[in-house]
């Protein structure tokens, strides 16, 4: 039996299925064992080895009661996205590259049924009127879907898969993204209270970073996250609020967005708010809770360097506050910001931390920056290969005064 056989198969078995029992009357275990004894009669004499005899079974049962093709995708851990445009047209993202599928959908009918079951799962809506939903499955992952007519291929949905296992420092370290030096002193950084922003671009590992960044909290404070899908795990911390945004609905009413929720996290007594990403108006609310005593936050955004972070910044607080001048802007940003992360993705598909940078202050119309790690590629890169690390330079570190109230003698 080929691949083509197989889905043919699978669809005869699922139609015959919908025909002749009665999937409400049956528990998921009862309508397993239905399925493998049909799976296994309809089988007859044709070979078929054990293993695909297994994934016939478990494809017919996902397709009834799970999430069809997506469920096989989901339990590879090694896949970290899934992109679905359309139901014919199936790419995953493994070991960093992307790669086409022989799988599909049966129809579009049957991929808009698997949306409207993961959308519901999370309390969201999406249809013609609205559509276009961010949400997550119940493992976290976080979930993107546009529908026609705005999704000209067909339903689209892309899923950023959720690690089972966190991200912490050590992993980072393992990974080569910055050294056990650095992450003492990013440690020392998140104790002392610095407001820190992590930049990059399209899946350089941004919130990855945030959350093993996050983990260097003291597990005695109150910390409020704010996120658009929660993915942030942070362990160990008690005094914990988890808050996420949620759309509007068909009327466009009932929307919670993450400006919302920061100015309500202001009146909920935290000691370190943390940003999931910022991406319009809400940058301004982000940096007023930063300036008025809300030290030690976090948040991340999209940008290709440094610089370019504190541009689209003015952008976004300029989408907050249209009139506000752009010397007031570029101000409230020099003195809310302290330190800066840039990650990129390189041309090996790597993610590698570029920069950390200290934000010192703004004069003659400037935010000044002062690098303090820049990643160097050494004798070992290629066209293919990256290699390198984190440098420092021979900056000296000029606002110590959060590490001098902590306690800290000695600086970087």
């Amino acid at each position: 039996m080929n691949d083509f056989q197989e889905q043919e198969f699978i669809s005869e078995i699922r139609q015959y299925i919908s025909d002749n029992l009665s999937l409400s009357q049956l528990s998921d275990q009862e309508l397993e064992e239905k399925v493998e004894e049909i799976v296994l009669d309809r089988i007859g004499d044709r070979y078929c080895s054990i293993d695909r005899q297994v994934s016939i079974v478990k494809q017919v049962y996902s397709s009834i009661r799970g999430f069809g093709l997506l469920d096989s995708i989901m339990a590879d851990d090694d896949i970290t996205e899934v992109m679905i445009n359309g139901h014919e047209h199936v790419f995953i993202e493994k070991s960093g590259h992307l790669i086409r599928l022989d799988s599909k959908f049966e129809s579009q009918r049957r991929l808009e049924d698997i949306i409207q079951r993961i959308v519901a799962l999370a309390g969201r809506e999406v249809n013609q009127a609205n559509p276009i939903c961010d949400t997550r499955l119940e493992n976290g992952s976080r979930v993107n879907v546009v529908l026609p007519p705005i999704a000209l291929c067909g339903p689209t949905l892309t899923i950023r898969k959720f690690s089972k296992t966190p991200m912490t420092v050590e992993l980072l370290i393992k990974y080569g993204s910055i050294t056990a030096d650095i992450a003492e002193m990013l440690h020392t950084l998140v104790k002392s209270k610095y407001n820190i922003f992590i930049s990059g671009g399209t899946g350089s590992g941004k919130t990855t970073f945030l959350n093993a960044l996050s983990n260097f909290i003291p597990k005695d404070e109150r910390v409020i996250t704010i996120e658009d899908s929660a993915e942030l795990q942070i362990n160990g911390v008690e005094n914990l609020v988890s808050l996420e945004t949620r759309n509007a609905n068909t009327s466009g009413a009932g929307g919670i967005t993450i400006r919302d929720l920061i100015k309500s996290s202001l009146r909920m007594r935290p000691e370190r708010i943390v940003v999931g990403e910022v991406r319009g108006g809400e940058a301004l609310d982000m940096l007023q809770a930063m300036n008025t005593g809300h030290d030690g936050s976090l948040s991340t955004g999209h940008a290709n360097s440094t610089e370019d972070m504190l541009s689209r910044l003015e952008t976004m607080v300029l989408q907050g506050a249209p009139g506000l001048p752009l010397e007031a802007i570029r101000q409230q940003i020099a003195s809310a910001l302290d330190i800066i992360i840039h990650l990129s993705r390189l041309r090996d598909k790597t993610r590698k931390t570029l920069e950390i940078t200290e934000v010192v202050g703004y004069k003659d119309g400037k935010i000044l920056l002062n690098p303090l790690y820049v990643f160097e590629e050494d004798e070992r890169s290629t066209l293919e290969k990256v290699s390198g690390g984190l440098k420092r330079t021979n900056n000296p570190m000029q606002n110590t005064y959060k590490l001098q109230i902590s306690g800290y003698k000695s600086f970087f």
